[in-house]
């Protein structure tokens, strides 16, 4: 009797076991297509990508995601992040109903381990276009694809073989300073859909391949090949990308469409009116390589395409006279329009993105959909009304950049002025770079210490660094800013103003604020000035001006103002960031000027994201006689708040070097009139120094939004 229970329970057992192998192997057949022995998840079809799901393949608008390989306190190269914050990341992009996640380069095991993880059980999986970057450091150095013995095209290779590997849970990569490494077991290849192979290619390197190899005009492989009008360029693309292809089918008798990565600047369009020669000086073409009969999943385009960059999306006659259904100038659908009617096969938008950033570096002239200055709620709809211009001309799809903020990243025109060994370490809402993200990276462990939003109980604990009968100051910092609180008994915000001095550098600044007289116990370098919520900013001494050092004294593209030499001259200039150097228009044979704006204007809003009033560029907020204000330390030309580093004396140095900085002194006072005669007093605030910055993630208010526009897409 007990042989015969032992015997029922082990076929119990075996039976279920059975049953759930082959309802794995059947869900396993539903997800991976197989013909003629070569296995595939995903394919072109004309103008249409399609995913094998369900036992079929599907055509799809694919939405999702770019996502970086860095987090605060880490440079890119350290491949910082662990399993469980990209376990968490792809349930928010998940539940933010995005199909893809694209990556650029080989990711740490962590990566990959979690991809497989979270899709265990997952009607729906989340997919990867899986990148393959090229060494810029080399390619900058060498000039030339083919230089050094075919050095970059084996290195590419290589880096494609070692990837093949990776998604199907088969190789272990050796460490190396910079470049993933590790025990790579799990099998994700169903997950990865397609290549995006290569980088934003710099035109100086195309030209430099294409006239240091002559010789280079054909390749023929078994799956890819160019046609006669490919450059040598195009050739050396086709060579790695078809190795790659080949090992796979050979190794693991799998293939997945094939995509080269491209931007506007190396486009295969026409663009006459743009200003910049290297901005339309040569195109890659990938209408010039084409897919084998073997190659049955095919090939794709892939484009990094913003608003707002190059000039001739502004500029070129047939895309600021295009008008949409709106009935409003939409350069942005013009260019979408014409690079469609080009290519032959579908085309992915790998990369748009708008930044939520205080700083900005270009503008959309007619859109407003610029690079910076921009709150996550614009964010959020410029985003996804150019996901719908993506979607109306018949792309394939849309990936945002980026999944998060890198703090690590530098813009054009405030990278002179902090060092870029420390970047990582602290968050520079004056880079634009740094927060394009849909999730944010705020500082402190649970939220911030201080938000301007009219609530003031998080100060009272805070022993003021300046009291008098008229006002109390209060001081704080963190990794992003420093915070202010003045409690002001007798401030009419409506007729008074509220100045506010800060001292930073020895041996230089301002005693008194010219054709006034307000004076301050310590040389001051920036003035604070709160006068009502439109006209209220911050202002910098002359001699200790960026952006007046930077562009009329370094470089001649600004008049010189020889007052502006003079230490204590009394002179505080409003605080500018560039947004175009002077540029010519070719075809319009017009010359733009020199284009700027002033970044310290403080705007006002409540700055708490709990807030139903919530305003993302938040400077300042008063309630009653009450009022905080938040200050980019980048606005207090400190180049790193984390080592207590600022920019010296330009005129010493000849240019920007940084010095150690002990404290600042600060003070306040409400002045009715400039002639009436105020010294304010100035008192010493410091802070520590740091190397781990303390921060918490937070899906910005564009996260949200966009969980609904990617909804309509499903």
């Amino acid at each position: 009797m007990q042989k015969r229970i032992i015997f029922i329970s082990l076929s119990i057992l075996l039976i279920t076991f059975a049953s759930f192998l082959v309802l794995f192997l059947i869900r396993q057949s539903r997800d991976v297509y197989e013909e003629d022995g070569i296995s595939f998840v995903s394919k072109v079809d004309g103008r249409d990508f399609l995913i094998y799901r369900n036992s079929k393949f599907e055509q799809k608008f694919l939405t999702g995601v770019n996502i970086g390989a860095a987090k605060p306190g880490y440079f890119p190269g350290e491949l910082a992040i662990t399993k469980q914050e990209y376990l968490r990341w792809f349930d928010y992009i998940y539940e933010m109903n995005s199909d893809v996640i694209r990556v650029y380069t080989t990711m740490m095991p962590a990566f990959y381990d979690a991809l497989y993880e979270f899709n265990q059980n997952k009607d729906k999986p989340l997919y990867v276009m899986q990148g393959l970057w090229m060494n810029e450091d080399t390619s900058g150095a060498l000039g030339d694809a083919y230089a050094n013995d075919e050095q970059i095209v084996n290195e590419m290779i290589n880096g494609g073989i070692d990837l093949v590997d990776i998604f199907h849970g088969n190789a272990t990569l050796d460490q190396k300073s910079g470049v993933a490494y590790g025990a790579y077991s799990n099998d994700v290849s169903k997950y990865i859909i397609g290549w995006i192979l290569g980088v934003e290619w710099s035109p100086d390197f195309v030209v430099s391949t294409n006239s240091n190899n002559p010789t280079k005009t054909s390749y023929a492989g078994d799956y890819l090949m160019t046609i006669p009008q490919a450059s040598p360029f195009e050739v050396f693309l086709a060579e790695f990308g078809d190795a790659i292809v080949s090992y796979e089918m050979e190794t693991y008798q799998m293939m997945r469409p094939v995509s080269y990565t491209n931007w506007l600047t190396t486009d295969p369009l026409s663009h006459p009116n743009e200003p910049f020669f290297n901005d339309d000086l040569v195109s890659v073409d990938t209408e010039n390589i084409k897919a084998t009969e073997a190659f049955i999943p095919g090939m794709f385009a892939s484009y990094h395409i913003y608003p707002y960059y190059p000039e001739f999306m502004n500029y070129s006659d047939n895309y600021r006279e295009f008008i949409d259904e709106n009935d409003q100038i939409n350069t942005y659908k013009a260019y979408l329009r014409d690079l469609f009617q080009y290519h032959t096969m579908p085309i992915l938008v790998a990369e748009f993105g708008i930044p939520a950033s205080r700083g900005k570096a270009h503008e959309a002239k007619y859109s407003g959909y610029n690079q910076g200055n921009v709150t996550e709620q614009m964010q959020g709809e410029f985003l996804s009304a150019l996901l719908e211009d993506i979607y109306d001309e018949n792309y394939m799809g849309g990936l945002v950049f980026a999944w998060q903020d890198e703090w690590f990243k530098r813009t054009w025109n405030t990278l002179d002025f902090d060092l870029s060994h420390r970047r990582p370490f602290w968050s520079n809402v004056q880079t634009n770079e740094q927060m394009f993200g849909l999730m944010g990276f705020e500082p402190g462990s649970v939220e911030r210490i201080f938000y301007p939003d009219g609530n003031f109980e998080e100060w009272n604990e805070i022993t003021p660094v300046y009291s008098d009968d008229q006002i109390d100051l209060s001081i704080q910092s963190d990794v992003r800013y420093l915070y202010l609180y003045i409690n002001a008994t007798d401030f009419d915000f409506d007729s008074e103003k509220l100045y506010i001095p800060i001292h930073t550098i020895a041996n230089q600044g301002n005693d008194h604020l010219m054709n006034s007289n307000i004076s301050f116990s310590e040389d001051a370098d920036f003035l604070i000035e709160i006068d009502g919520q439109e006209n209220s900013r911050i202002t910098v001494d002359a001699y200790y001006d960026t952006f007046y050092y930077f562009n009329s004294e370094l470089y001649n593209y600004l008049p010189v103002n020889v007052d502006y030499h003079n230490k204590n001259s009394g002179i505080f200039n409003s605080m500018l960031l560039a947004l175009s150097r002077q540029i010519y228009l070719p075809v319009d044979q017009v010359t733009m000027p020199f284009d700027s704006y002033e970044t310290g204007r403080l705007h006002y809003g409540n700055g708490n994201p709990q807030s139903d009033s919530y305003d993302s560029l938040s400077d300042f907020y008063i309630n009653d006689h009450q009022i905080e204000i938040q200050i980019p330390w980048a606005l207090l030309n400190i180049s790193d708040p984390s080592s207590k580093m600022q920019l010296g004396d330009f005129y010493a140095f000849d240019g920007f070097e940084s010095i150690p900085i002990k404290n600042l002194d600060i003070g306040a006072a409400i002045v009715s009139s400039p002639s009436d005669v105020t010294l304010i007093q100035m008192n010493a605030y410091t802070w520590d120094t740091w190397n781990i910055p303390i921060y918490h993630e937070r899906l910005k208010q564009s996260y949200y939004i966009l969980q609904d526009e990617f909804k309509k897409y499903e």
